[in-house]
């Protein structure tokens, strides 16, 4: 399974890219997508062209977004939004099923805590991924978004199949389990 993490914004979008091969989570790619128009349209433009250039290069299975959750003014809010509606977008075009999270469910599904900073986040990313060098910090957080949706999906995956079996055995049919 391959995922693509991204952590919008409006001039510096960092995405990453995981995979999981049987039990392991190799890294695939990172970066920071940097839109350099002074025009808004024309850096969402480029954004959207830019993360529709990563689909196509790395071929990702699903994709996970980092949810806004603070601005420092109203205005600069409005422009996130819209930064993630051209990712948004550009991964709706590609046909991707896209979850959410939150930046403390991202922090804490990498460090054991939801108010880590991003240079701890790095330092995890780094070490869970076995990188050489810490990625960017826009690069990093995007990593931990694809990190936390890989480890959503497998628990989700096992919490499917335990909900199943707990249902079958409630109706007193007979349990069986899958050796995965």
């Amino acid at each position: 399974m391959r995922i693509l993490g991204i952590d919008p914004g409006s001039t510096a979008t960092g995405f990453g890219v995981v995979e999981r091969r049987g039990g392991d989570v190799l890294h695939v790619a990172h970066g920071v997508i940097r839109a350099r128009s002074a025009e808004l349209s024309a850096r969402l433009d480029e954004l959207h062209s830019a993360v529709r250039a990563v689909l196509e290069q790395h071929n990702p299975d699903a994709a996970a977004v980092e949810q806004v959750f603070v601005a420092s003014s109203p205005r600069s809010a409005l422009i996130l939004g819209q930064a993630r509606g051209a990712v948004l977008a550009a991964l709706g075009a590609a046909g991707l099923a896209v979850r959410e999270y939150t930046p403390s469910q991202v922090k804490q599904a990498v460090t054991g805590d939801g108010r880590a900073s991003k240079a701890q986040v790095q330092r995890m990313v780094r070490r869970l991924l076995e990188l050489d060098r810490s990625p960017a910090s826009d690069a990093a957080d995007a990593l931990a978004v694809a990190l936390r949706h890989l480890h959503a999906s497998r628990l989700e995956a096992v919490g499917v199949a335990t909900g199943r079996r707990r249902a079958r055995a409630r109706r007193g049919m007979p349990v069986t389990r899958s050796l995965r």
